[in-house]
C-alpha cells in the first residue's frame, strides 16, 4: 500500500512514479495520491490509505516530509500505525519502522525533515523581505498600468461601453472597474 504526496515539480514526479511503479511491482497493492504539500491538514489519499491498512501492512511513502505537517505529527502517526501493527517504509529515505534501528533512523529523519522545511520557510521569507527592501513587490504584474487606466478613463468620458474598453484594453470588466469606479465616469 503506497501514498504519494505529489507536491513536486515534473522531474520530481517522474522519479516519484517511477519509483512507486517499481514499489508497486515489488510489494505495494494500491496507490493513493494527494496533491497537495504535507502541511495541509485535509488530504484525502492518505486518510483512505490510512483507512484501508491492516495489521501486518506496510505503509509506502515517497519521502517523510510529503507525508507529515511536523515530526509531532510523523511520530504521531507511526505510532498510530504501530499500534494497528502497520509498518512505514519510506522509499527516498531508506526508512523501515518494521525494525529497531528503522524506528530510530525514522526518528532521526523526521526531526532533519522539519529542520529542513523550518529553513526553507526561513529563507523564503529572507528572500522576500530582501526584495522588498529593494523595491520589488510579489505577485503578478499589474494588469492595470498607469496608461491603461488613463486610457480608460478618457474613453469611457467618450461613452464608449465599459465591456469594449475592457476588451480594447485586454482586461476583464471587474478589472476595469476595480481601477476605474463606474461611479467615476458619467
Amino acid at each position: 500500500m503506497v501514498f504519494r504526496s505529489s507536491f513536486a515539480g515534473p522531474v520530481a514526479l517522474t522519479l516519484v512514479r517511477t519509483s512507486l511503479a517499481v514499489s508497486r511491482v515489488i510489494l505495494c497493492q494500491k496507490i493513493f495520491e494527494d496533491k497537495v504539500s504535507g502541511v495541509h491538514a485535509e488530504r484525502p489519499g492518505l486518510n483512505k490509505a490510512l483507512e484501508m491498512l491492516h495489521e501486518g501492512d506496510t505503509l509506502v511513502v515517497w519521502k517523510l516530509d510529503r507525508l507529515g505537517r511536523s515530526v509531532k505529527h510523523l511520530v504521531d502517526l507511526v505510532s498510530d500505525l504501530a499500534k494497528q501493527s502497520v509498518h512505514l517504509k519510506s522509499l527516498t529515505d531508506s526508512i523501515d519502522t518494521g525494525t529497531p534501528s528503522g524506528r530510530f533512523f525514522f526518528h532521526v529523519m523526521a526531526s532533519l525533515a522539519q529542520m529542513e522545511r523550518e529553513l526553507t520557510v526561513e529563507r523564503t521569507r529572507t528572500g522576500l523581505e530582501v526584495a522588498r527592501k529593494q523595491g520589488r513587490k510579489g505577485g503578478r504584474k499589474r494588469q492595470m498600468t498607469a496608461s491603461k487606466i488613463e486610457s480608460a478613463r478618457k474613453l469611457l468620458a467618450t461613452g464608449v461601453q465599459p465591456r469594449d474598453v475592457a476588451k480594447n484594453l485586454g482586461v476583464s470588466i471587474p478589472t476595469l472597474y476595480r481601477w476605474v469606479p463606474a461611479s467615476a465616469h458619467p
